[in-house]
């Protein structure tokens, strides 16, 4: 996994887009086993409003106010160990 200069992941991308989705077959190779956050997509943080539906999603209008609110918690716990980790890489 790589990090930038502020301790933070990157998300490994291949020619702009997701290492594991198939262009061919127009789908997730690890959709079974994906990433928390591919599973709590398209709820995403804004600095400036908050838990939000991604705007950018193409399913964006499906997303309930409960999967909104429940996404909304796993977000916010993501965010926090992606500060600790980064925190910890910092500091060592």
């Amino acid at each position: 996994m790589r990090h930038d200069r502020r301790g933070y992941a990157i998300l490994m991308n291949s020619r702009g887009l997701c290492v594991f989705y198939d262009g061919e077959k127009c789908r997730c190779k690890a959709y079974r086993y994906r990433p928390s956050g591919c599973r709590i997509y398209s709820v995403v943080y804004s600095e400036d409003e908050g838990i939000i539906v991604d705007d950018l999603c193409p399913m964006k209008n499906t997303v309930s106010k409960g999967e909104l609110e429940s996404k909304g918690k796993k977000v916010i716990g993501v965010l926090r160990m992606i500060d600790e980790d980064a925190a910890g890489r910092i500091h060592t």
